[in-house]
Formats: structure tokens, C-alpha cells, sequence
């Protein structure tokens, strides 16, 4: 008798009550455990109608063919080119899923590049957009359906020409986040291996510094330095006037290199690019200018930007010298492309309306600090243009702001002196007062603290807990009793400082030769 279920002779075979038919043990459990019902009748069915029959043992008889040698020859031979065939199969589909995961792969690089191709064609679209935008000064409005033109001239009813649009600004895009934070980490583990340089000025030098030269650079009739910068790689330096100029001086020669002309209001801000021959300079009259050297010391201006409504006050420089930010009375301020001069992206404070007076990036160039007239310090994220940091404490008009070297500290000045605060625990931790304190600097290396006010002052430079001593008082020798921006000259070896006089003049050792041929350079002029 064979089982019901399998059709091979039972080894425990049991019997059903109901149907009479012979099961497997084991195989008519499992069933009715996950069925309840007789596997071929279909009629219901419990273990109790199951009753096991005894029989003797069964002993399966051998298969032929494996009765002899030569029969499990056969056998083994047919399972070796079964598993041969199984073999050749798995590797045919193997090929095949490589074949088609390769072209797969080819489809998505094709489609990344696209994806690619296609951005970058359309930020260019969005710059020359803009470039378009930008040299368009005007655009009419709607002219009404019953405007009508009398003689060749335009009816009483017919509408004014009237300013253009909100510009179009088309943000920071992915890649240029991406090249920041590059910038950012590169300058961050630069910054860890940082040392003092041996051609740093020592404290002693700092004390001996005199006065050693005195340069007319502007204009008598509306004397005033606003701001200055200073190119280390070639010791140039570059002033705005109140006279609406920018200077360009040679120091080591005492020779004025280029007048930079074309502004229409006094020159508020200026800045070298890198070690480039870029120079930007913001103004009163709304306006950010880009001037490059064409040749012969002639500066000529590339790019005029008009982003502006109000006075701008501030431009700083991203540590890539490939960008740089504006910040305006207007309660913005913008992210520009260098070498387009596209603004990227137009920035304003939702939460209050503040008009910004002073900007500086951080050294690593991902933090934006920016003071305001409403005696705030705010910091800005680059990367998400988000306002992610708040200082208040300052009475009146913050006017410069300076980040040291190391990152940890930013420098901040207004009517009530100077302010350091740390920016690992957004707090402030040091005051000086200071009368008709106008700018503050620290010097490249991050060891000395620059402040112009009614007289200029030199800090050396400590950590949160430390004393940050008094070097250095130089008088202010203009005698309007307001110096309005000092810097440091490379290695701290001289500082340049600008009043409301016409005149820049130089700090330094007595007796230094390169001082000496300025002083000449001045006497003579």
C-alpha cells in the first residue's frame, strides 16, 4: 500500500477513519495542522481521526542501476554533467546581470552629465540675464489703451517712464557652496600647522615706532582718508577719500601709482583682491566699482554695480578671490561673482530692518560678520545667507569690524570704544573705551590689535582670560583729532594710518632705510 499523499510506501503509516485512506505519519500531520481536512476528499479532519498501523519494517529495495560499478559510474556521471549544466547556467546569467548593470551604469554617468551640462547652461543663461538687467536703466510701464500720440509727442494721458525692476538674482548655487566649503576646510587644517613668522615686529619694535613719513595723497579743498587697505605681496597701498578718489601708493618708492576717478560721492570702502591687480571700491553715491590694472599702472573700471538704493558702506573679499560681499545703508547686503560682477544674491533681515555700516568675512569663509547703525553686530551663515548670531551692547554706529587670524575673536568698534568677542561661545569678553573710536585691525599674523580714534592704539593680542596690554599709543598728528583707519604693513613692520586730513602717513623704526626714501619722497612732494 503506498501513502495517499506522496504515492511511496509509508514507514509510519497511518489510516483515516473517515475516508479509509493510508497517509504518511509525519506528511498528513503537517496537512492537517495547516489545512484541518483530508488532503483528497476534502472533508474535514482531525489527528483523532488518524489511527497508526503496525507493520513490520519496511526495507526500500536498491535501484537498478545502482546494483553495480558500472550503474553508479552512470549515475555519478550523469549528476557531474547535471552540475556541469547548472554551472554553465549560472554563469550565463551572471554575464548577463554584468552586461546589464555596465550599461546601467553608462545611462546614469550620461545622465549625470546632462544634468550637468544643463546648470551650467542655465546659470549662464541667469548671468547674461542679468548683465542684460543691469544695463537696462529703465523700462516703461503699461501704456493705457487710450494713450495715443499728438504732433510726435506724448498725450497728457500717457504714462511715465518709471525706474526698472527688482533685479533678478539667481543665488548661490550648489557648486559654488561646494567650492566655499572646499576653501573652508582646505584653510581650517592650514590654519592648525599656523606659525608666528620669524620677520614678525617684536613688542620692542612696536614701542620704538615713530612717525616717518607723511603723504598727500588727496584732495585739500575735501581732505578726509575713509578707508585704506594694504597689498602685503607688493607693499601697496590703496585709500578712498572723501574728494570721491581712490589712491593707489606705492610705498617703498613714495610714489602715488594710479588715481582711480569716477565716483560721484566719497569713497567709503576699499579692498585689493588677493594678490591680483583687482582692486574694489564701494561709495556714498550707491555704487561698487571693479578697476583693473590694463597696463602702465592705468586703472580702468571693469564693472559698475548698481544693486544699491542707499550709501555702501563695506566691501570684503571671500579668502577664494573669487568673491566678495557689499553692505549697503539699504539693509542689504550682496554676494557678487568677481569676475562678472553678477550679483548672486541680494540679503536682507526679515526679522528687523537694520542699515548694515561695516562687513568683514571670516578667515575660513564660511561666517559673514556685519555691523549695523543700530549699534548690532550680526553673523551671517555664507552658505544658507541665515542670521545665526547676534551681538548687541554697542552704543551708536558700529563702523569696523575685524576677525583674527585664529578665527576665535572678532573685533568691533563704535562710539563706545572697542568690543572683543569669542566666537566659540558667542559672548563678549573684553572692552577698551576709547574717544571717537572709527576702525579696528588685526595684523595678518593675529598678534597684534590695531584701533584708530583720536589717537591710534596697539594691543598685543591674548586668549579670553588673558590681559591684551597696551603696546603702543601713536598721536594723531593731523590735527583733526579723528583718525578714521589704520593697517598693518607686511610682518607688522610699519602701520599706515588715514585721518580726516588729506595726508596718509607711516609708523615705523627710526632709521629704517626704506623710510627714510619716503620721507624724502614726501618732502620733495
Amino acid at each position: 500500500m503506498n501513502c495517499a499523499i506522496s504515492g511511496e510506501v509509508p514507514e509510519e503509516p497511518v489510516v483515516s477513519t473517515k475516508s479509509g485512506l493510508l497517509f504518511e505519519r509525519r506528511l498528513i500531520e503537517r496537512h492537517i495542522s495547516d489545512y484541518g481536512k483530508c488532503p483528497v476528499t476534502g472533508e474535514p479532519l482531525t489527528l483523532d481521526d488518524v489511527v497508526p498501523i503496525k507493520t513490520g519494517k519496511v526495507i526500500k529495495p536498491k535501484p537498478v542501476h545502482t546494483a553495480s560499478i558500472p550503474g553508479l559510474l552512470g549515475t555519478f556521471q550523469n549528476e557531474w554533467d547535471g552540475l556541469m549544466l547548472s554551472n554553465y547556467a549560472l554563469e550565463q546569467q551572471l554575464h548577463t546581470a554584468r552586461q546589464e548593470l555596465s550599461h546601467a551604469l553608462y545611462q546614469h554617468d550620461s545622465a549625470c552629465r546632462v544634468i550637468a551640462r544643463l546648470k551650467k547652461e542655465r546659470d549662464e543663461a541667469r548671468q547674461l540675464l542679468a548683465e542684460v538687467e543691469r544695463h537696462i536703466p529703465a523700462a516703461p510701464e503699461a501704456v493705457t489703451a487710450n494713450a495715443a500720440l499728438s504732433n510726435g509727442k506724448r498725450a497728457a494721458g500717457d504714462v511715465e517712464m518709471v525706474p526698472d525692476a527688482k533685479k533678478l538674482c539667481p543665488g548661490i548655487s550648489t557648486e559654488i557652496i561646494t567650492e566655499l566649503t572646499d576653501c573652508n576646510a582646505a584653510l581650517s587644517q592650514k590654519r592648525k600647522k599656523r606659525q608666528i613668522p620669524e620677520t614678525l615686529a617684536s613688542i620692542d619694535s612696536l614701542e620704538r615706532f615713530t612717525q616717518l613719513s607723511s603723504h598727500p595723497l588727496h584732495k585739500t579743498n575735501k581732505p578726509g582718508i575713509c578707508s585704506m587697505d594694504i597689498l602685503h605681496s607688493k607693499d601697496v597701498i590703496v585709500t578712498g577719500g572723501v574728494d570721491t578718489t581712490a589712491v593707489i601708493f606705492d610705498r617703498p618708492s613714495g610714489q602715488i601709482l594710479s588715481t582711480l576717478t569716477g565716483h560721484s560721492k566719497k569713497v567709503t570702502s576699499v579692498k585689493f583682491v588677493g594678490d591680483s591687480d583687482l582692486v574694489l571700491t564701494a561709495s556714498a553715491d550707491k555704487t561698487v566699482r571693479i578697476w583693473r590694472d590694463s597696463g602702465d599702472r592705468n586703472y580702468a573700471c571693469g564693472h559698475t554695480l548698481n544693486d544699491h538704493s542707499a550709501e555702501v558702506r563695506a566691501v570684503t573679499v571671500h579668502a577664494t578671490n573669487k568673491y566678495f560681499v557689499s553692505a549697503s545703508l539699504d539693509s542689504t547686503w550682496c554676494f557678487y561673482d568677481l569676475s562678472s560682477g553678477l550679483c548672486l544674491a541680494k540679503v536682507t533681515d526679515d526679522s528687523e530692518k537694520v542699515d548694515y555700516t561695516a562687513a568683514a568675512f571670516h578667515p575660513d569663509g564660511l561666517i559673514l560678520g556685519t555691523g549695523t547703525s543700530q549699534s548690532v553686530v550680526k553673523i551671517w551663515d555664507v552658505k544658507s545667507q541665515a542670521n545665526v548670531a547676534k551681538f548687541d551692547g554697542h552704543t551708536g554706529e558700529v563702523t569696523s569690524i575685524s576677525f583674527s587670524e585664529n578665527g576665535y575673536f572678532l573685533a568691533t568698534v563704535a562710539e563706545d570704544g572697542v568690543r572683543l568677542w569669542d566666537l566659540r561661545k558667542l559672548r563678549n569678553f573684553k572692552s577698551f573705551s576709547s574717544a571717537n573710536a572709527n576702525s579696528v585691525e588685526f595684523d595678518p599674523s593675529g598678534s597684534y590689535l590695531g584701533v584708530a580714534a583720536s589717537d591710534i592704539r596697539v594691543y598685543q593680542t591674548a586668549s579670553v582670560k588673558a590681559e591684551w596690554n597696551l603696546i603702543k599709543t601713536l598721536p594723531d598728528l593731523s590735527g583733526t583729532g579723528k583718525a578714521t583707519c589704520v593697517k598693518f604693513g607686511p610682518d607688522a613692520q610699519y602701520v599706515a594710518v588715514g585721518s580726516m586730513d588729506h595726508n596718509l602717513r607711516i609708523f615705523g623704526l627710526p632709521g629704517d632705510q626704506t623710510a627714510n626714501a619716503e620721507e624724502d619722497s614726501a618732502q620733495d612732494s
